[in-house]
């Protein structure tokens, strides 16, 4: 991206919460904050004041099936930027852990008060069951406070390899000086080494799941399997959900919050991975409101089911999501993302003209299928936080009187 100055650039490794056990849920969220703690070379205070010095942005993120860490900084400063952000990756020295262990079992803590962020991981629950993907990403306190040094290490060696790694860079740079870096920086590493394979989510889950808090609103949330990465209806699938509830015209945005009140956020969203996916709502209302919340909510995904959408949505939501998808790609971390993450889950990486021309492509019938298959009320999965479960389980029947049972 010559006009601009800056660079993105992310180390990719695929490693997530989804390879993780019962009795390590949370390591490689906890890794992630390890990685910030120093190298041998650097220590975190070092860390910290480099990017300082850089005028940088630099940060990480722990997912379901990946883990990245990123900066963002003038192009001048590509060369010092690579090469603190690759030791914190490949060969941190793992110093101070007590002290993070305390500051990640404060993160989880604050996580636990924030309902409205708490029952989506609920949803997860109730859609995978015990299978990894239905445990938070954020872990256990009782294995962040104990996980020994030695099982850490273990942990990183094992996945922070040569063949579960991505670099990823968008912005003024030039793509030979970043392979030289990367030879550099992978030199004597172990060449062989791939990330472990994934259980399939083929275990049964309840399908109701509810977290008792008292709480001023009930956070709602309804939601079934999806689709996975790289199917390729996962372009109609991003317009149904634009259709549904991605938008301020969307269908629950417009039924319940602007023509009823009954709501200040609903929305719908999705999420893919490797093998499998998810379709999933959230509405946040007070507990006189649940009812007619949910009636409303099941009256429109009836409605989504039986009678489709119309050519006048899809046309809308259609240039909605090709707007958004043009407009993020003017962000050099936007498009460092989509290199790393596609990549390293072998997803092709098409071009933006060919991302529009797959929207292009959706038809009416395309987007009635996906919605037949991955909103019939009946087969979806439900999950709450709020004061009383049995006025949620009762609010449900007008959903699907076989969930609320």
């Amino acid at each position: 991206m010559p006009s601009v100055r800056s660079i993105a650039l992310g180390f990719w490794i695929r490693a997530g919460s989804r390879d993780e056990g019962n009795e390590q849920a949370g390591i490689s969220h906890f890794l992630e904050h390890l990685l910030f703690k120093g190298t041998d070379r650097f220590s975190s205070l070092e860390i910290d004041e480099a990017f300082d010095a850089m005028g940088a942005e630099v940060n990480a993120g722990t997912g379901k099936e990946t883990t990245s860490v990123y900066s963002r900084f003038l192009d001048g400063h590509l060369e010092r930027a690579f090469d603190v952000l690759q030791d914190m990756v490949l060969r941190p020295a793992y110093p101070d852990i007590d002290s993070e262990r305390q500051v990640v079992i404060e993160e989880i803590a604050m996580y636990e008060d924030e309902p409205q962020d708490k029952v989506h991981d609920v949803l997860a629950g109730a859609l995978f069951g015990e299978h990894p993907l239905g445990r938070p990403i954020i872990g256990r306190a009782e294995v962040v406070s104990s996980v020994p040094v030695p099982s850490i290490a273990e942990w990183h060696d094992s996945r922070y390899v040569p063949g579960g790694i991505v670099v990823a860079a968008a912005g003024n740079v030039e793509h030979e000086q970043l392979v030289g870096l990367v030879e550099g920086a992978f030199d004597g590493a172990p060449a062989a080494g791939t990330p472990s394979s994934l259980m399939s989510p083929n275990g049964s889950a309840e399908r109701l799941r509810f977290h008792t808090k008292e709480t001023e609103q009930y956070h709602l949330a309804l939601g079934g399997p999806g689709i996975p990465r790289g199917d390729e209806r996962r372009f109609a699938l991003r317009i149904l959900d634009t259709i549904l509830g991605g938008s301020t015209s969307s269908r629950l945005f417009q039924e319940v919050r602007e023509k009823r009140g009954l709501a200040y956020s609903v929305y719908s969203y999705t999420s893919q991975y490797a093998d499998s996916g998810q379709v999933a709502l959230y509405v946040g209302t007070r507990p006189d409101n649940v009812g007619e919340a949910f009636e409303v909510i099941g009256n429109e995904l009836r409605r989504l089911v039986e009678d489709g959408v119309t050519a006048e949505e899809l046309d809308r939501a259609r240039e909605n999501v090709k707007g958004r998808t043009v407009l993020s790609m003017e962000s050099t971390s936007t498009r460092m993302n989509r290199l790393g993450s596609s990549v390293l889950m072998g997803v092709p990486l098409l071009t933006v003209d060919e991302v529009l021309a797959a929207f292009d492509a959706v038809t009416l019938d395309d987007v009635a299928a996906l919605a037949g298959e991955l909103w019939v009320p009946d087969s979806l999965a439900a999950a709450g936080v709020g004061a009383d479960e049995d006025a949620f389980r009762s609010a449900l029947a007008a959903v699907s009187p076989a969930l609320a049972a």
